[in-house]
């Protein structure tokens, strides 16, 4: 859906109370609207934009921004229900870097962020012209325009001249920027979803008289649930069901709903939705299945035309437990328990699952989103719903597809650093993109980019619904781990043994005891009891010396966690419920997070009443309570971590790397992949390091490029080359250790006869020294934007499949996660006994990549391997990159799915 919606002429934003509106460029057609607009204009306000009161003033500016496009010239309108509200367009006036920009606000719609939008778009668009500055001449009475001005995020040079201020805004895009952008996105999406999530009034289109249809089961939750607001029935062959007044269409109800539930057949949706959007309607929680294209595009059209909101189609519902609400628009089989839990599914089945489970553990739900096929509201919108809503401290999503990860990345990003967002990280298994061929594309199977997404962002992922409800009971009842360190207390020595086990498996250390520690367990526990760690206490502890080796444990600061392994038995004069007391009759809450394994428990996880009113979580299999644990110790150390800076590596030519991008995809308009010496070209942009190299097309061509660059003795290497040409190896067009003008001569032959009709030209290279190959790569996803890769090298790449990504842009963090992730990490800091490679060359490497996929939509791929790293030296051996026909595409733009 996303795709058809921005094909067309203009794209859909939210203003700051919520409303939407259409952004797009000014046509011939709307010169009398946009005269009308200026003459509608109070005296005051009209001498404000024009400098002076002139109804001749009106007509020049409409002619101005509907002339025939020219260059160095866009005006943009916005538009709601066909009435224009504002204009902003800027003319560079023939200069190569700068614009002048003019704005105009229809006359009582300020203050709405009319005219702050445009200009986002403006800026947007003037970025991908290549311009770097905007300037506008403003009275210095005219407050309101020099405050949006200010209040842009972007810096602004102001200079007074006369009664004008001079005002020149830098375009730069930075975090700053960005920030503010997401300030005005965020108000106004909250005011957006006001209407669906806390709406005055409800009305269920398609609930029947017949039991057991989905209309009828909406209408039974809303109104058994309570909900607080006003319900309404629309069918027209019922004067009430379920006790709640019906009405025969949307257009008859006696008040206008803010929210409207359709659960009709897919083919009446469209119509249903044009009737509430003339009545007024603000949002739609479509639950109907089967939409086809047409359907589908109507529906959207029909949301987008009349500023509705909307949720699926094919979803569950919605529901908000707040309650002075009591909103349950769902049909799902039981009621969510009211709580502390943001719930949001695109799979109707895994969000009852959810609800179940977190209702069944006491955690609750504060509000729930079904979103189905997602033609409109996002996991993005929840996040940023939940972050504002003042009952949410969970967030917990499960999203099928990402409409803009990048936008949902920042959000995610400031949001989980207020509380915890868990997902499940599902389809793990898909076999990805391969067909491309290059190492890059092999490894960048699409479950990559979105688990670098997860990790990026600080969102903890689980790999199962279970694992999630289990690590939502920790964070929900515990404080997070410090770190890693864990202590393993238990009365059965066998249940230790599995329980120290699975924490080694989830990543955790155990703990090594002090001698203070150690004498001070000894004295509180039964002749006979272990305490190293685990510290098995034996079947005859007691309640009080379970409870003292407990409140030991946690106080000691070698310690970031404890788990404690019960198993009841008969032996000691505890029975397996004073030993729980001894958990529970504390505090539910300690400085360090307690958890307890119960092999025998009937649930794969509960959470235990203790004395204070707080839970702890209580685990039947001890891997599930290991796997809690050290998500909640990766949440701790990104929570400790700053948000790092972006790289932003000197001597890049970015000017003369759209050059070269453009001239190849003159030449080759299907885009395809750079000869040798464009590739060399466009690395050397990037001050990328290169092994030395030349280009020979005839045998005499190639001995004497050999002897020029090493010698007469020094061995080299020779590539064939031709047009697709991808795995050298694969293909045995590569000759190694040549030594001497003969040698060179017969394996230009060689290559020259194998490959007749296909070899355009060999590299020449010297035989590079040892080093550890590595592979640094990137690729543009068609989803997540450019990702970059980085691993062990050679022809083993993919096979060993030693990989890290992250997406791009990279900051500092970024990079260093990549050089330490891989496994042959250790071998890069010197465990090969060499000593370490050159991790800052590395690290530059990386940057520069990085900045190249950012700079160049075209970018498809780029791969390079080997990259020999070595004490002092970081260089590439091989280098392909392949260039797309694709258009820069700005992630950060205000604008609906």
């Amino acid at each position: 859906m996303t795709d058809d919606v921005l094909s067309r002429p203009g794209v859909h934003a939210l203003l700051a109370d919520g409303t939407t509106v259409c952004i797009r460029p000014v046509l011939p057609g709307d010169h009398d609207q946009l005269e009308g607009l200026y003459l509608e204009m109070s005296p005051e306000n009209l001498r404000r934009r024009f400098f002076a009161v002139s109804t001749r003033s009106a007509a020049l500016a409409a002619d101005r921004a509907c002339a025939p496009a020219r260059p160095g010239h866009r005006a943009l309108l916005a538009e709601a229900r066909g009435r224009v509200l504002g204009l902003a367009e800027y003319d560079t006036g023939g200069a190569a870097d700068s614009a002048e920009i003019s704005v105009a606000v229809a006359e009582g719609l300020h203050h709405r962020g009319v005219g702050t939008l445009l200009i986002e778009h403006v800026v947007s668009a003037a970025r991908s012209d290549g311009l770097t500055t905007l300037t506008a001449d403003a009275l210095a009475d005219n407050h309101e325009v020099l405050r949006l001005f200010a209040g842009l995020g972007l810096h602004v040079d102001r200079r007074r001249e006369g009664p004008e201020v001079h005002c020149a805004i830098a375009l730069d895009q930075d975090d700053a920027y960005l920030s503010a952008v997401e300030t005005r996105g965020r108000i106004a999406d909250i005011a957006s979803l006001e209407p669906l999530l806390r709406p005055n009034a409800v009305a269920v289109v398609g609930a029947g008289p017949a039991p057991g249809s989905v209309g009828r089961a909406l209408l039974h939750h809303l109104h058994a649930g309570g909900f607080t607001g006003r319900l309404f029935a629309v069918n027209p062959g019922a004067g009430s069901l379920l006790g709640v007044p019906s009405y025969p269409s949307v257009d008859s109800l006696p008040t206008t709903p803010d929210l409207v539930v359709i659960a009709g057949p897919a083919d009446s949706v469209p119509t249903v939705a044009e009737q509430c959007g003339k009545a007024g309607v603000r949002a739609l929680v479509v639950v109907s299945t089967g939409l086809d294209g047409d359907e589908a595009r109507a529906l959207l059209t029909v949301c987008r035309t009349y500023g509705m909101r909307v949720v699926g189609p094919n979803c569950l519902g919605v529901s908000n437990t707040e309650p002075r609400l009591c909103l349950d628009a769902t049909f799902a089989p039981g009621r969510p328990r009211p709580g502390t839990a943001g719930v949001a599914v695109q799979s109707g089945g895994v969000g009852i699952a959810l609800l179940d489970g977190l209702s069944r553990l006491g955690i609750g739900v504060s509000t729930f989103a079904s979103l189905g096929d997602k033609y409109d509201v996002s996991g993005n919108d929840m996040l940023q719903w939940w972050e504002s809503d003042g009952r949410t401290d969970l967030a917990v999503l499960h999203l099928e597809s990402f409409g803009n990860p990048r936008a949902f990345s920042r959000t995610a990003r400031r949001v989980t650093r207020r509380m915890p967002v868990l997902t499940v990280d599902a389809g793990r298994t898909e076999e990805g993109r391969r067909a491309a061929a290059s190492h890059t594309a092999a490894a960048a199977t699409r479950t990559i980019p979105r688990q670098a997404l997860f990790t990026q962002a600080g969102i903890t992922a689980t790999r199962s619904i279970g694992e999630l409800i289990e690590t939502a009971a920790l964070f929900h009842t515990q404080p997070l781990p410090g770190g890693t360190r864990v202590a393993v207390l238990t009365n059965a020595g066998g249940a230790g043994v599995l329980t120290a086990d699975a924490c080694a498996e989830a990543g955790l250390v155990l703990s090594r005891f002090g001698p203070e520690l150690t004498d001070e367990l000894h004295a509180a526990l039964p002749a006979g009891a272990t305490v190293g760690n685990p510290v098995v206490t034996t079947a005859g502890v007691t309640e009080e010396q379970l409870r003292t080796c407990m409140d030991r444990l946690v106080a000691d600061p070698v310690i970031d966690a404890l788990l404690v392994a019960l198993v009841p038995t008969a032996v000691a004069e505890a029975t397996g419920e004073d030993l729980l007391r001894a958990v529970t009759r504390g505090p539910g809450r300690r400085a360090r997070p307690v958890a307890v394994v119960r092999l025998e428990q009937a649930v794969p996880v509960t959470l235990l009443p203790a004395a204070d009113g707080g839970d702890v979580p209580s685990y039947a299999d001890p891997q599930a309570a290991g796997r809690a644990l050290a998500h909640g110790a990766r949440r701790t150390a990104w929570l400790r971590r700053s948000a790092g800076t972006v790289v932003d590596p000197d001597g890049v030519d970015t000017t003369r790397a759209h050059e070269i991008a453009a001239a190849h995809l003159a030449t080759h308009p299907d885009g395809g992949w750079l000869d040798p010496r464009t590739c060399a070209d466009l690395l050397a942009c990037y001050d990328i390091p290169q092994m030395p190299w030349a280009w020979a097309e005839t045998e005499d061509d190639a001995a004497l490029a050999a002897e020029r660059l090493c010698g007469v003795d020094r061995r080299v290497v020779m590539k064939a080359h031709w047009p697709g040409l991808i795995h050298k190896s694969k293909e045995h067009a590569v000759h190694l250790d040549l030594r001497g003008e003969a040698q060179v001569r017969a394996a230009f032959r060689d290559l020259e006869t194998r490959f007749a009709g296909l070899m355009t030209g060999v590299v020449v290279q010297p035989l590079a020294e040892r080093g550890i190959e590595l592979f640094a790569g990137a690729v543009q996803d068609d989803v997540f934007g450019p990702l970059v890769l980085f691993g062990l090298g050679g022809t083993a790449t993919e096979i060993l499949a030693d990989h890290a990504a992250r997406l791009a842009p990279l900051t500092d963090h970024d990079v260093h996660d990549l050089i330490t992730s891989p496994r042959c990490a250790p071998l890069l800091f010197g465990a090969h006994g060499r000593g370490p490679v050159d991790l800052e060359g590395l690290e530059q490497l990386l940057g520069r990549l990085s900045r190249l996929a950012g700079d160049l939509p075209e970018l498809a791929e780029a791969d390079f391997n080997p990259v020999r790293a070595a004490p002092g030296l970081i260089s590439v051996l091989d280098a392909r990159i392949r260039l797309l026909p694709r258009r820069a595409h700005d992630p950060y733009l205000r604008r609906l799915r």
